[in-house]
């Protein structure tokens, strides 16, 4: 499922502005515990949802104050999907270990799959990351889209962007996640 989730810095505005260029339906702002701005009004067709990033120190504050609570994989995935409150997790591709001979240390793998599928965690990725043009990252992805099809985990693509620039018409997207191996 596509959905335009993003890292406002301010410039929630700008982020609407474009997103109706595209013809983009919904947006989610994420926002880190200390900034987060629950409840915004825009004069907009587009529908806003806000959510917060978390920290392993912060989830039970995050869950606290937003239902829709995300987190960038670290060494703690397992701990934060056990937990049951975080809505998703993205960037497993992105972490800096080495790979197998044959394997890529994608981060993922059955048994996170099946704990966030028994979760109810979705699986995020990033187009930004896809964009950079990175073989590895490109490969990671695809192993990990192939896992998430294979335990039919609840799989977000987004921008993950910081800056309005960087989004995408939704068409775009999903042609590009078709290429690499996605089934949307």
């Amino acid at each position: 499922m596509f959905e335009e989730i993003v890292f406002p810095k301010n410039n929630e505005k700008e982020f609407i502005e474009i997103a109706e260029k595209l013809g983009t339906k919904r947006i989610t702002f994420l926002y880190n515990a200390e900034d987060y701005k629950p409840k915004q009004s825009f004069d907009t067709d587009v529908e806003i949802k806000t959510g917060i990033i978390s920290k392993t120190s912060n989830t039970n504050h995050a869950f606290k104050m937003s239902k829709f609570v995300v987190a960038k994989s670290s060494s703690y995935d397992r701990m934060l999907i056990e937990s049951k409150k975080i809505s998703m997790i993205y960037g497993f591709e992105e972490n800096l270990r080495k790979d197998n001979m044959h394997q890529q240390a994608s981060g993922l793998n059955h048994i996170m799959c099946s704990l966030a599928k028994n979760n109810d965690v979705s699986i995020g990725f990033s187009y930004i990351s896809l964009l950079e043009n990175n073989p590895v990252i490109t490969g990671r992805m695809m192993q990990n889209l192939k896992l998430c099809k294979k335990y039919k985990n609840a799989v977000l693509i987004g921008s993950f962007a910081t800056h309005p620039f960087q989004l995408r018409s939704r068409y775009d997207v999903v042609s590009l996640f078709r290429l690499i191996g996605m089934q949307i």
